[in-house]
């Protein structure tokens, strides 16, 4: 008899509610790795970050350096250690977030026509210190260049000079769009979301198919086992994406809407444009995942293996990087990938309040994966099941020929 869709709609509850470890992976994934992700970046621009500094030049130069730094809105020059073991014990206690040291030669460098050199510690317990002092350590140091950089003609070779001389300086004004306040955060965090979803999403379902496939129970969902429809396939896949869509309206709630809410993240998008996102993504992801169950045979090596893959979901969304840069090998990734296109049309939607017609492109795509990766999905369930088949009898006949040999 072969197995309906409320069957293994009941099944895969069965299987997700009497499984410490796939609750563990969901509550886990889901919440923390969420609150964790906004509570690293919850405040978004900081400013007078406070750094010591370590001056063993002791001149002019070095003294200038240090007003520029402390004037900039990202650092606070709190205190001046006398060596790096006093600095490093203020920065363990907290008294401060980062360290500038000077050398001795800092000015003479600068004198003799050569590059200066002075080094910057950060501290990385939240990472927008670490962001914080380096956008103003450099831009201090471009500031000082531009005082001494006419003095440095006479370093240069004769031809040169006259041509660095006659240079016009150009001043650039820019606006960031769609982030004005240059928050991190802001940038960041409605990007993860979506790599979130994805990945905990694929971690749920590589979990459940590869303990099926290990323990042999697959085989369940065969029915007749001499004859695999594709309607029978069918079914499977569609009770068990039906079962992780469900899960995942509830997630998605918390995710979307609870978490931009609480972190003041932005929030320019229609929330009917964002159900209509998610519903092709969440059948995308789940076809996808199905379909990758392929290569899943146990239950233990995609919570350890997806995580991994966050920083290239990022850069294949084309967040990070421009698609239009990209490689061609890298651009038939992010169309291939659901999360990819998922994430640039969610970026568009709440971050620079983009329409459905213009996400069309992304959203049309995560169709078309809805399509293929269907197909795919049965047929690697299909494959599957009758792998564990002949598998389960193999042993079968190894355990009668076994007995027989013993009588």
């Amino acid at each position: 008899m072969n197995m309906n869709v409320i069957t293994v709609i009941r099944e895969e509850f069965k299987t997700i509610t009497h499984s410490y470890a796939i609750l563990l992976v969901l509550m886990g994934g889901i919440f923390v790795y969420g609150l964790l992700y906004n509570y690293m970046y919850a405040p978004n621009v900081v400013r007078k970050v406070p750094v010591v500094v370590v001056d063993h030049s002791r001149s002019e130069l070095s003294r200038r350096y240090t007003r520029l730094l402390d004037a900039t809105p990202q650092v606070g020059v709190t205190a001046t250690a006398a060596d790096y073991t006093e600095a490093r014990e203020m920065m363990k206690t907290g008294r401060a977030a980062g360290i500038l040291y000077l050398p001795d030669d800092f000015e003479d460098r600068v004198s003799r026509g050569e590059q200066s050199v002075f080094v910057m510690y950060e501290t990385t317990i939240t990472f927008l210190y670490y962001l914080s002092i380096e956008e103003a350590s450099a831009g201090s140091m471009l500031a000082l260049n531009e005082g001494y950089r006419p003095e440095m003609l006479v370093f240069l070779p004769q031809q040169a000079a006259p041509k660095l001389a006659s240079a016009q300086p150009i001043t650039v004004v820019g606006t960031i769009l769609y982030n004005p306040t240059e928050g991190y955060g802001t940038y960041l965090i409605p990007a993860v979301l979506i790599v979130i979803i994805f990945q905990i999403l694929m971690m749920l379902i590589g979990t459940i198919s590869g303990g099926e496939r290990h323990s042999g129970t697959i085989v369940r969902y065969a029915g007749n086992p001499m004859k695999l429809s594709f309607g029978q396939m069918a079914n499977v896949v569609i009770g068990k994406t039906f079962t992780y869509s469900m899960l995942y309206v509830v997630f998605t709630l918390f995710l979307l809407g609870l978490l931009p809410l609480a972190f003041g993240l932005p929030d320019l998008g229609s929330h009917l444009h964002i159900i209509m996102l998610m519903i092709p993504f969440l059948m995308a992801t789940s076809f996808f995942g199905l379909t990758a169950s392929l290569f899943f045979t146990d239950s233990e090596m995609p919570p350890l293996m997806i995580p991994f893959f966050s920083v290239g979901l990022l850069f294949l969304s084309g967040i990070s990087y421009p698609m239009e840069l990209m490689p061609w090998y890298w651009q038939l990734a992010h169309y291939l990938i659901p999360a990819a296109p998922a994430t640039m049309a969610y970026v568009k939607l709440t971050s620079m309040g983009a329409s459905m017609g213009e996400i069309g492109h992304e959203y049309i795509t995560l169709w078309v994966q809805c399509a293929v990766y269907f197909v795919a999905a049965c047929w690697v369930y299909r494959y599957n099941i009758r792998k564990a088949i002949k598998g389960k009898t193999r042993v079968t006949m190894v355990a009668k020929n076994a007995s027989a040999s013993c009588s």
